[in-house]
């Protein structure tokens, strides 16, 4: 049975978190591993992304406190020129 890379081997920072799960991907895609390595890959890929939707939360919630009520919903239809448009 393989090796299972422990959970507390975690990235410095959230970029060094993105920048391993690329080489992996990378490194996936290219077909250059054997097996067991891919199915290592696999797993420390979910570990990274599992960290990584960890510190998006966790900054979110903090975004979330900071703006408090004035935090207003997406509108992905909006047109960000339509303020400027009726200023002028």
């Amino acid at each position: 049975m393989p090796k299972k890379q422990p959970s507390a081997n975690l990235p410095a920072s959230f970029e060094d978190a993105m920048a391993e799960l690329a080489q992996l991907v990378a490194q996936m895609e290219a077909g250059s591993l054997p097996l067991e390595a891919s199915v290592a890959a696999y797993q420390r890929g979910s570990e990274l992304i599992q960290y990584c939707a960890a510190q998006l939360d966790r900054v979110d919630s903090q975004v979330k406190v900071l703006q408090g009520e004035m935090l207003k919903p997406f509108a992905a239809d909006a047109n960000p020129n339509a303020d400027a448009a009726g200023d002028a």
